[in-house]
């Protein structure tokens, strides 16, 4: 199918389907990864999300929605979930749930804030809390398709204990030459950090991303201040808003309570 055939093509209608939980991960003491199983998936680009359905057993339903993490190479659909508080989906996906379990997903949803190996670069991806779980799936698939456009993530994390995928960050920073990973940290810091310290401002911005000229592909995803901040500085710096693609999340920095 060409391109100009996909755009006519009609809207794929979203439904319900049964996913089961094949693995649970815990990525810091706030955040868990699901591995789910769904037998229909019709795959996904990365930056796209899903719902998550729950009913209870007195009928009661609960929807929120959800970034998928993992790369549309694999297999089984990634989900990084962190608890809020006051959110009962993210207290029972994070504290409850166990490999076996099921439970209804819709999806993908957005067709915006995607981005494919065949887009190249540079890139310039910029998190703050649990908004690194749809940067992941695009690092997570630049590094299956072995794509080498120059790639810098600038991860804005309350401490050090707090950063979700860090082993994995790591070893991607060691094994790849063209990514670049920056955090700063907002909150506590360990002693000895060499790293960047504070909120995300214009000077990191600077130092993070790839200059104007090089028009590099902008994605933000974080709570709403955080985004609009980053956005601004962005601009002010000289970058076109039009090639800045964002995600806003609620206070938490997570997508759905």
């Amino acid at each position: 199918m060409t391109a100009t055939e996909a755009a006519r093509a009609p809207a794929r209608r979203l439904v319900w389907q049964r996913a089961t939980v094949r693995d649970v991960a815990a990525e810091t003491p706030r955040v868990r990864s699901l591995k789910l199983d769904v037998p229909d998936w019709p795959g996904h680009r990365a930056g796209q999300h899903v719902d998550i359905r729950l009913t209870g057993e007195d009928g009661y339903q609960a929807q929120r929605s959800y970034s998928i993490a993992s790369p549309p190479e694999d297999e089984l659909l990634s989900l990084t979930v962190e608890r809020v508080e006051n959110g009962d989906v993210s207290r029972y996906l994070v504290d409850d749930v166990r490999a076996g379990d099921q439970f209804e997903v819709r999806g993908p949803i957005g067709g915006y804030f995607v981005w494919t190996a065949a887009d190249g670069g540079p890139l310039c991806l910029i998190a703050g809390g649990s908004g690194i779980a749809p940067l992941m799936a695009m690092l997570r698939h630049r590094a299956r398709q072995k794509n080498r456009a120059p790639a810098t993530l600038l991860y804005s994390s309350r401490s050090l204990d707090d950063v979700i995928y860090r082993r994995e960050l790591d070893v991607m920073a060691a094994r790849d030459q063209g990514l670049r990973i920056l955090i700063t940290l907002t909150r506590q810091s360990p002693v000895g950090w060499s790293g960047l310290r504070g909120r995300i401002d214009r000077a990191m911005l600077a130092q993070a991303c790839p200059p104007p000229a090089q028009a590099p592909k902008i994605f933000v995803c974080g709570p709403t201040p955080f985004v609009e901040d980053v956005s601004r500085f962005l601009v002010e710096l000289g970058h076109d808003p039009l090639g800045i693609k964002t995600e806003r999340f609620g206070p938490s920095g997570g997508q759905a309570s």
